[in-house]
C-alpha cells in the first residue's frame, strides 16, 4: 500500500538523509520527487539509482513534474532564503510545506513541545537543529518553574555543516534564541553554534543553561529526563551525558543579573549521534533535524 507522497527540495546532506530515512523507516511516507540545483550532485544521483523522480531545476522543476498533483507534503532543506521563493511558488498549489531552514515564515514546531498546535497550518518551521536538540529541555524545565534565562551552546562536527548550514549561521542563532522563548518558555534566551574541527570529527554536543529561581530540584531533573526520552523516542541517538546539575546563583555571580536576582542555575549536557543514514553518526545535527521533520510529516499524514 503506497503512502502520502511527500516531495523534498534540496538535494544536499539534510535533504539526501532526509530522502533515505523516509525510505527506510516510515510505512506512511512515499518519496515522490527530490528536487536540486546541482545536476552532478550526490543526492541527484542516488535518488535516481534509488528510482525515485528528480529536476535538478528547483522547485520549478518540481512542480513541472510528472505526479506533482499527487505529492501533499513538501519539505524544505534548502537554505531561508531560497525557502522564502520556494513557498512562494508553493503557495498556489495548496501542499503542505515543511521547513527545515531558519527562515521560519510559519510557526516553529519542536514535535514534543508543540507539534499537535500547529497542525493545521500551511507552512511548519523546524527551527533548527540546535533548536530541536535544546528547546525541548528549555521546556522540560519550564513546565515546573518559570525559567528567567536561557542560553544553549551547540558544537557540531566541521564536516557535518555543508554550504547550507554555513550560509545560514546568523539565521541559526536568531531563530534558535527566539524558539528558546516562544516554544521553550524562557524570558530571555541565547544561542550559540560551534563549528568543531577536530579529527577524527566528534558527535553532537549539546550545552543547556537555565537560570530559574528557587525550585524543586528532583521535579526538575525528573521533567528533563521524561523529555530527553520523549525525543529519543524519534532520536535514538539523544541522550543524556550525566545527571542534570543544578547549583545556587548567589548575588554577584553575573548569572544574577541575567536571571534577575539570585536563583538557580541548571545545567544540562547532551549528545546526539546520528543514525548514520546517509553520512556517518557524527552528524547528529543532520539527524536530530530530518528525524524531526520526518516526526512532523509522518504527523501531518495520519491528520
Amino acid at each position: 500500500m503506497s503512502g502520502t507522497k511527500v516531495a523534498i527540495i534540496g538535494s544536499g546532506n539534510i535533504g539526501t538523509d532526509l530522502m533515505i530515512k523516509v525510505l527506510r523507516t516510515s510505512e506512511t511516507l512515499e518519496v515522490a520527487a527530490l528536487a536540486g540545483i546541482d545536476p552532478g550532485s550526490d543526492g541527484l544521483a542516488r535518488a535516481r539509482r534509488l528510482g525515485v523522480a528528480t529536476t535538478h531545476e528547483g522547485v520549478e522543476g518540481l512542480v513541472d513534474l510528472d505526479g506533482f498533483a499527487d505529492v501533499e507534503i513538501v519539505l524544505d532543506a534548502t537554505s531561508a532564503k531560497a525557502h522564502e521563493h520556494n513557498a512562494a511558488v508553493l503557495a498556489p498549489y495548496g501542499k503542505r510545506l515543511v521547513d527545515l531552514t531558519p527562515a521560519a515564515i510559519g510557526p516553529y514546531v519542536v514535535p514534543p513541545v508543540n507539534l499537535d498546535d500547529h497542525l493545521d497550518e500551511p507552512d511548519l518551521n523546524m527551527v533548527t537543529c540546535g533548536g530541536q536538540a535544546t528547546v525541548p529541555i528549555v521546556a522540560a524545565v519550564s513546565r515546573v518553574t518559570p525559567v528567567r534565562y536561557a542560553e544553549i551552546v551547540a558544537s557540531i562536527a566541521s564536516r557535518s555543516a555543508g554550504p547550507g548550514t554555513r550560509a545560514n549561521i546568523d539565521e541559526f542563532t536568531e531563530t534558535t534564541a527566539r524558539a528558546l522563548e516562544v516554544v521553550g518558555g524562557a524570558a530571555r534566551g541565547k544561542a550559540i553554534i560551534v563549528l568543531n574541527p577536530a579529527e577524527p570529527p566528534l558527535i553532537m554536543r549539546d550545552t543547556v543553561y537555565c537560570v530559574v529561581g528557587d525550585c524543586d530540584e528532583e521535579a526538575v531533573r525528573t521533567s528533563v529526563e521524561k523529555m530527553v526520552a520523549e525525543v529519543a523516542a524519534y532520536v535514538p541517538g539523544y541522550r543524556l551525558k550525566q545527571r542534570v546539575q543544578l547549583r545556587p546563583v548567589e548575588p554577584g555571580d553575573p548569572l544574577a543579573a541575567l536571571g534577575d536576582g539570585p536563583g538557580r542555575l541548571v545545567s544540562v549536557f547532551l549528545e546526539v549521534e546520528g543514525a548514520a543514514h546517509y553520512l556517518p553518526a557524527y552528524a547528529g545535527n543532520l539527524d536530530i533535524m530530518t528525524s524531526a521533520a520526518l516526526r512532523v510529516a509522518e504527523r501531518l499524514a495520519a491528520r
